[in-house]
């Protein structure tokens, strides 16, 4: 289905009134929808679902490239759950960019999407980044929104409350169904990992510490996730292949644990229906760095979560394109890669000293 052509077909008040709204509070989703054309028939996409910012109705986009098989290993690559934290649909539309760009003269990536899917959800959460909010326009954090309970929830309120919506970290009502956006990305991969026989994903946050971290699973309790050898391998080749990265691989609960993790929640609930690897990652970029060298984004909500000096943003979108370079590289040949049974139980040791025991990686 042409979804873009359906979209252009709205009476033509209602046209202009979206593009003014995108002109002035929602940037990143004027530029997807021209990379969605720039790209024409080499992308598939579909609106999963949209949201309302008043009476205006705001698409929520999936895009795919490359297999249309069901076998084939999946890369996911999402962003904007969290409004506030444009950074991290940012640097996926800057991915797409290069991407639909190297589409028309690159043979080896057209060649390397013949092996793989790779599917992007750029901006899930459009009414929060709209109006600057971290939760979505009915005050839901996304992040803390799935019905999975943490074992042992630190530091109250940031790890998920149902007090009201007028707090940030809301889950929402007991029993309520999950919010629009992160229903329509919960059945998006479910969809994508059923018959995958590898599936990789990398949900782009913003906002702790100095450094880039990649969490894994899990947020909700304190044990080592059920594809921990397969993690450990691939980081191992990541390592190799680019050892002056700064990123620190760890998993979130070495600093806090959550209710309601969507990431947690498809795990779980992927590991009781197959028995493929699903890897599902977090990049949280440090945006401390970015205040401590500019101390006036204090004064700011949204600086608190982005770089807000040109030269910076720039810096960020370049720094994080080897890493999904990677990724992938590694879905694309997860089979060269993804460790037998001997080398399953190597990794696992490994991985336990590395994150459990905190000793140095061999």
């Amino acid at each position: 289905m042409d979804t873009l052509t359906n979209q252009q077909s709205l009476p033509e008040p209602e046209q202009l009134l979206r593009q003014q709204y995108y002109r002035d509070r929602l940037p990143e989703m004027r530029l997807l929808e021209k990379l969605l054309h720039k790209g024409g028939d080499r992308l598939r996409v579909q609106v999963l679902t949209e949201v309302f910012d008043g009476e205006l109705a705001l698409p929520v986009y999936a895009l795919e490239l490359g297999s249309t098989a069901k076998e084939a290993p999946v890369l996911i690559l999402c962003g904007g759950v969290h409004g506030i934290e444009r950074i991290g649909t940012q640097l996926l539309l800057a991915q797409l960019a290069t991407l639909v760009s190297r589409l028309h003269w690159d043979e080896g990536l057209t060649h390397a999407l013949t092996q793989m899917r790779l599917v992007m959800l750029p901006l899930v959460n459009p009414v929060g980044m709209a109006r600057g909010l971290r939760s979505n326009g009915r005050g839901v954090d996304l992040m803390r929104n799935a019905p999975i309970d943490a074992i042992a929830p630190r530091p109250w309120l940031v790890a998920g409350h149902r007090l009201g919506r007028w707090l940030p970290w809301y889950r929402g009502r007991k029993g309520d169904p999950m919010e629009a956006e992160a229903a329509a990305l919960c059945a998006l991969v479910r969809q994508h990992t059923l018959h995958s026989p590898f599936t990789l994903a990398l949900d782009c946050h913003s906002g702790f510490g100095m450094r880039d971290r990649v969490w894994f699973p899990y947020a909700s309790g304190s044990g080592m996730m059920e594809h921990t050898p397969e993690l450990h391998a691939m980081l191992r080749l990541f390592e190799k292949a680019h050892p002056h990265h700064t990123y620190l691989f760890e998993p979130q609960f070495h600093h806090y644990s959550t209710h309601g993790d969507l990431w947690d929640y498809l795990y779980s609930e992927h590991l009781g229906r197959s028995e493929h690897a699903f890897l599902p990652l977090t990049l949280e970029m440090g945006s401390w760095l970015w205040v401590k060298k500019n101390l006036r984004q204090l004064t700011s909500y949204t600086g608190l979560f982005n770089p807000m000096v040109p030269h910076r943003q720039r810096r960020t979108l370049r720094r994080h394109y080897l890493l999904l370079e990677f990724m992938i590289n590694a879905v694309r040949s997860w089979q060269n890669w993804l460790p037998d049974e001997q080398a399953r139980e190597r990794h696992q040791r490994h991985a336990e000293r590395r994150w459990l025991k905190g000793e140095p990686q061999e």
